[in-house]
């Protein structure tokens, strides 16, 4: 009686088994919040031109050899690129462990256990009545204490019903793209550094230079107004004067000699080596700036800036974090399967009779823990916006970064011509005021004062000069140029 009566209760139970697996098919599909458009400018500065120097390799935009050996050479070497490939493999781990919670898990099981029942309980009135049974002889009784021993597989799988689960793996695919673009800002910024340092080191090589010859023309003062005080031409104090330029000069190039051990050094870090000398190439003086620079439009650098796309795919993943949130208020069905061999003695373990097989399905739903799920859906709200601020943000110091280093090369490329004029001039001055001095027609102090002029007008035109490659640096950076 018993086994006829069980079979209708096999038939359902396959049926609901069936109509559970079934429901793994469906998606609840979750209305994300619609996040605001971020505006962009038609054009920067009022160029409309979609060419942009972004796109080019830094063997064409950097013609110095040597700046381009040095940034391989970082692209190799570099610490802080090397852990942006380590957070790529953590992204990718992260996205094959979300892949793997669709798959049901499946484990091998040898359990033991053993259990005395009570004379008063079910099973040890039902094991009694058994054992009592003629059909229950030899190895078939019952003993109690009752082992329970298994050898076989057991499973678990929550089947994705509301697309949970899915979510979960497109969100972590979308944070493994935004670590792969973390890789790429990383490579320009690293790149954009390392021609940062060059150009400064060609800047301090340019100082070091001017502030030497400027000390050789002042040594030479210094002799020529002794000359004059032994003549009794000029008293002390001119001598004091030039010999205090002298030393403010030799002071200078104290400084600058300092400034490039840092530079190097920094450099060195960047190329993840121990400090060592830079090798360079032409002067600063030498060096050419592209004479056409185009940056194209705010819309090509949306899609091109590595920091931008990797804000983005944050927003992207985040606003999938709210779907799974609001699947987690969801019930969730989970199928537990096992089969093996399944016996209450060892001697009768492995016997084709102690198969078993069975799957339990249920749906949990939660109740009273559904403040702790509104608290994760208000956190995932508030990420998405973050995320989107941070989207926004990051456009707005693009198309600023762009702008700025677009008027600086204009601005700086006038300067510069402003003050080569003005060197030319003032080396002429000084050239006159020694030739007065010598023949009594100017004071020692305008011969200092022209001296004077002279080397800072020198120094600011490779300040100049430096700001104008920066500015080109900047550019390039700022348009995401270097990664590709």
């Amino acid at each position: 009686m018993v086994p006829y009566l069980n079979k209708p209760k096999i038939g359902y139970r396959l049926g609901l088994l069936l109509f559970l697996v079934s429901l793994s098919g469906c998606r609840v599909m979750h209305t994300l919040p619609k996040m605001p458009d971020v505006s962009l400018p038609v054009s920067f500065a009022g160029s409309d031109d979609s060419t942009t120097i972004g796109r080019l390799p830094r063997q064409t935009l950097f013609a110095d050899k040597n700046l381009v050996q040095l940034i391989d050479t970082a692209l190799t070497q570099n610490p802080d690129l090397r852990m942006a490939l380590q957070r790529i493999e953590m992204a990718q781990a992260s996205f094959q462990i979300s892949r793997g919670a669709l798959l049901p898990s499946v484990n091998a099981v040898a359990a033991a256990g053993v259990d005395r029942y009570g004379k008063y309980t079910l099973n040890g009135v039902g094991n009694f009545d058994t054992n009592l049974s003629e059909n229950i002889v030899g190895q078939s009784r019952i003993p109690n204490p009752t082992p329970d021993f298994f050898l076989g597989l057991r499973s678990s799988w929550e089947l994705d019903i509301w697309g949970k689960l899915r979510n979960r793996r497109q969100a972590a695919y979308t944070r493994l793209l935004a670590s792969q673009e973390g890789r790429n800002l990383v490579v320009t910024a690293l790149t954009g550094e390392v021609a940062r340092l060059y150009y400064t080191l060609l800047a301090l090589d340019a100082e070091l230079e001017i502030i030497r010859e400027n000390e050789a023309l002042q040594q030479r003062a210094v002799e020529l107004v002794n000359v004059q005080k032994a003549a009794g031409r000029v008293t002390e104090l001119a001598v004091q004067q030039f010999t205090a330029q002298l030393l403010n000069t030799r002071s200078r190039e104290g400084g600058v000699r300092q400034e490039i051990v840092d530079a190097e050094n920094q450099l060195n870090t960047l190329l993840g080596r121990y400090p060592q000398p830079i090798v360079r190439g032409q002067s600063i003086e030498d060096q050419k700036i592209p004479a056409q620079i185009l940056a194209g439009l705010p819309s090509q650098l949306v899609r091109r800036r590595p920091d931008i796309r990797q804000a983005e795919r944050e927003l992207e993943a985040a606003n999938v974090d709210i779907a799974v949130a609001q699947a987690e208020f969801l019930p969730s069905l989970t199928l537990t399967p096992y089969v093996g061999f399944n016996a209450f003695r060892v001697s009768s373990l492995l016997d084709p009779a102690s198969i078993a097989a069975g799957a339990i399905g249920g749906l949990a739903a939660p109740i009273f823990n559904r403040r702790l799920l509104k608290g994760n859906y208000t956190i995932s709200v508030a990420r998405s916006r973050e995320a989107y601020f941070a989207y926004q943000k990051t456009i707005l110091t693009g198309v600023s970064e762009v702008v700025s280093s677009l008027k600086g090369l204009d601005n700086y490329r006038n300067v510069a011509e402003l003050q080569r004029q003005e060197v030319a001039v003032l080396r002429q001055a000084a050239t006159t005021s020694n030739e007065l001095f010598v023949n009594g027609y100017a004071t020692y102090l305008e011969v200092i004062t022209a001296q004077r002029s002279v080397l800072d007008a020198e120094l600011a035109l490779i300040e100049t000069k430096r700001s104008q490659f920066l500015s080109l640096v900047g550019l390039y950076r700022a348009l995401g140029g270097g990664w590709e």
